[in-house]
């Protein structure tokens, strides 16, 4: 996180002063890349920065803001990008007394860490928590050009409400995929039933290839807010074992309805948009240089593609993408000059 943060802003081309403070080989290799433009020496050099951005895992960054949390400047911001927030808000509010503390959580990432997965676009067009709302305090106005300089869409959630949310919608899937593979890993003589997953269960089980050590705190400090949300859970498959198991076909029917209708209420793009974007998909050739003449045809047009995903792939033949606009007009605009330029559109 904190390499795709110092990415990003690079890549914004503002005029911003980046330091960092990590493992020696790591801060060589940013100080290389044009990251950071420089290293520090201890965790105690960020006080004298004006934003710190907090990107260590849970436990570490629970340990590093109790130790910091009072000793800001009175114009110095504290954030942090941890998946659960009232722990963080706790230690705040018994020990800030000068400066400011704003909680967030980009809500986008990957199975893989470390600096060498950072990705100047991993914020692009993602919900990013912040447990103040920018919009009551003029005085956060550069604060929120930040947020905004690494392309996310800003949401205000109160730190309680963020970990009861945050159980339910991430913490709650990370444990049900890694229980789904789990259960469906069965091996015979003859078989292992994962040779026959397709990608479906592939696709609702990603996940479960995530580091435990990134998930072991989290689920520690949101114990409360995870048991609840399994509670929930498993009354709902109890419901749902019932019904099959007494041949209650239109109960299953209304149940799979409901499911449907709400998961349509999920902005349609993988990342949680707050703005709706506007899909156009794309049928390419397996050739070299296919996706440079896409992005090529269409910045000729000044068309900024928002979004990006492979859906399917044949090899040797070709695959398909979805290619996503902020506006109507623009994907109406893309259709036309990528089908001009002899590409299946729809």
């Amino acid at each position: 996180m904190g390499g795709s943060i110092a990415k990003a802003l690079k890549n914004s081309e503002a005029d911003i002063q980046i330091s960092a403070f990590d493992k020696e080989d790591i801060l060589k290799r940013a100080m290389e890349d044009g990251v950071i433009d420089s290293p520090l020496d201890n965790i105690e050099c960020v006080l004298a920065s004006d934003l710190i951005f907090l990107c260590t895992p849970v436990d570490a960054s629970i340990s590093i803001f109790n130790s910091i949390a009072g000793k800001l400047s009175p114009n110095t911001i504290l954030t942090d990008v941890c998946g659960v927030k009232f722990p963080l808000q706790k230690i705040w509010d018994a020990k800030g007394k000068t400066g400011k503390y704003i909680g967030g959580h980009p809500m986008t990432g990957k199975e893989v860490g470390g600096y060498e997965n950072s990705d100047p676009l991993l914020f692009e067009n993602c919900v990013y928590i912040l447990s103040e709302d920018l919009n009551q305090n003029e005085e956060l106005s550069e604060f929120r050009k930040i947020i905004e300089l690494l392309g996310a869409n800003i949401l205000f959630v109160p730190p309680k409400q963020h970990d009861l949310i945050a159980a339910s919608v991430s913490h709650l899937p990370q444990l049900v995929s890694v229980a789904l593979v789990n259960t469906a890993a069965l091996k015979t003589d003859y078989y292992n039933f994962l040779d026959l997953a397709a990608g479906g269960f592939r696709d609702m089980t990603r996940i479960a290839s995530s580091d435990f050590k990134i998930w072991e705190p989290v689920i520690r400090e949101n114990k409360k807010e995870i048991i609840t949300a399994i509670e929930k859970f498993q009354f709902e498959l109890d419901k749902l074992k019932n019904s099959i198991s007494e041949n209650k076909t239109e109960e299953i029917e209304k149940y799979f309805d409901l499911a449907r209708t709400r998961r349509d209420e999920i902005p349609k793009n993988t990342k949680g948009f707050l703005k709706p974007l506007h899909d156009l998909y794309i049928f390419v050739k397996d050739e070299p240089g296919v996706i440079s003449r896409v992005s090529t045809t269409l910045a000729k047009e000044n068309l900024n593609i928002k979004d990006i995903e492979l859906l399917k792939i044949r090899e040797g033949s070709g695959g398909t993408f979805r290619i996503a606009f902020e506006s109507a007009d623009d994907a109406a605009s893309a259709h036309k000059c990528l089908r001009n330029a002899g590409f299946k559109t729809k």
